[in-house]
């Protein structure tokens, strides 16, 4: 939330800690460049610590799930929190609800995974992720702490309900298995 709360755009915001991009407005700035030192007073070493010892722990899960040797499972880009709430779309980005594919959206991913931030139903309404499939959808209810991953391919076409009221908070993880996609660890500034 303290991230988030720097910039924001309608509809949904996001902010990607390794290449800094925050949405504001109608666009993204680099928060390193753009806030500089006050980034100290916002994020912490030990805020990039619980970051990477998460992302650990959900690269060890996809990795055992999908029976893959962790030292080919990478983590790619963007890898981002997003905020959501019940506001007008005020651009493309901002409509998040439409069905994707990741892989296609993207380019680099592979699998796909989600923490969630907040609770449905306590912290927001609407916002249920939906994996689209035919004769019937699976949907998943965010609950803090739950993390969601699949592979990112068109066998998991998938969308994010509108949000109806209040704010959902999750954190995307994606891997790659191309080790040309690879992004290092984000570092704190």
């Amino acid at each position: 939330e303290r991230g988030l709360s720097l910039g924001g755009s309608d509809g949904a915001s996001i902010l990607d800690l390794h290449s800094g991009a925050l949405s504001m407005g109608t666009k993204f700035v680099n928060v390193y460049r753009y806030f500089g030192d006050k980034l100290k007073d916002i994020f912490s070493e030990t805020d990039f610590s619980l970051y990477r010892n998460i992302k650990q722990k959900i690269h060890k899960a996809v990795a055992e799930t999908f029976d893959l040797d962790p030292s080919h499972l990478h983590l790619t880009k963007p890898t981002f929190f997003s905020k959501m709430n019940s506001s007008e779309a005020k651009r493309i980005h901002d409509e998040y609800w439409h069905p994707h594919v990741d892989k296609v959206t993207y380019g680099s991913f592979d699998y796909t995974s989600l923490l969630y931030l907040s609770d449905y139903g306590q912290d927001f309404g609407g916002g249920r992720f939906i994996f689209i499939d035919e004769g019937a959808n699976r949907t998943v209810e965010p609950k803090f702490g739950r993390v969601s991953f699949f592979t990112s391919g068109s066998e998991n076409v998938h969308r994010v309900e509108k949000v109806d009221w209040g704010t959902r908070y999750a954190l995307t993880v994606p891997f790659t298995c191309d080790p040309s996609q690879a992004i290092d660890e984000p570092k704190f500034p």
